[in-house]
């Protein structure tokens, strides 16, 4: 039997390719997967989308803060990936230094944010790295479920948020759980809690 290896596509090539109008997809392993989300998790990203722009008009911060915008990460081993974070915000210098061009970008962004869901190890592992090498100054883990394992929520696993900030090249962290102020290097002046943001889910009206 003569087997047949499929082309993996590049980030170019996923772009030309991205199936518009019927969902969120991210290039990954060369091949273009669908990324779903539920109405909890939706509800999650939209509340820290208005949370970010509040700061950023309250304060005039020089951001944008959006969702759905797709990014250019690397693997370990140089493989291109398209990635889109739930909540991205970017140097507004960066994003209108061409406002012709679609959504995609190739430069770090200041802040990513990942809402866990079923995947979750994607959000601790792949993305943290790719993330990393990339060099993306700020990495918001959002475990609004508990879903991760006890060795990352600890025992009982309760609901947390890692934030993790890039310092020479290397990510540090530090986790905040229920009603512990978030402490966000972005949003210095942030006044945040977990237990809003478990809220914001409506998980609880269930």
């Amino acid at each position: 039997m003569i087997q047949t290896s499929v082309k993996k596509l590049t980030f170019a090539e996923f772009l030309d390719r991205y199936p518009e109008g019927s969902g969120i997809f991210e290039l990954v392993n060369g091949e273009i997967i669908q990324v779903d989300a539920t109405r909890a998790h939706k509800n999650v990203s939209r509340f820290l989308v208005l949370a970010f722009n509040d700061e950023i008009r309250r304060l005039e911060l020089d951001y944008i803060v959006d969702k759905d915008i797709i990014i250019r990460t690397f693997t370990a081993d140089g493989e291109e990936r398209g990635r889109i974070p739930d909540v991205s915000v970017v140097n507004a210098s960066v994003w209108n230094s061409n406002v012709t061009a679609y959504g995609a970008l190739t430069e770090p962004i200041q802040l990513a944010v990942e809402v866990t869901s079923t995947n979750w190890d994607d959000d601790y592992v792949d993305k943290l790295d790719e993330y990393q090498r990339l060099g993306i100054s700020e990495y918001w883990i959002v475990d609004y479920l508990a879903i991760a394992a006890r060795s990352y929520l600890g025992n009982p696993k309760l609901p947390t948020v890692f934030i993790y900030q890039l310092i020479q090249g290397k990510y540090q962290v530090k986790s905040f759980k229920g009603t512990e102020r978030i402490i966000s290097h972005t949003f210095p002046e942030l006044q945040l809690t977990v237990e809003e943001i478990v809220k914001s889910s409506q998980m609880g009206k269930v």
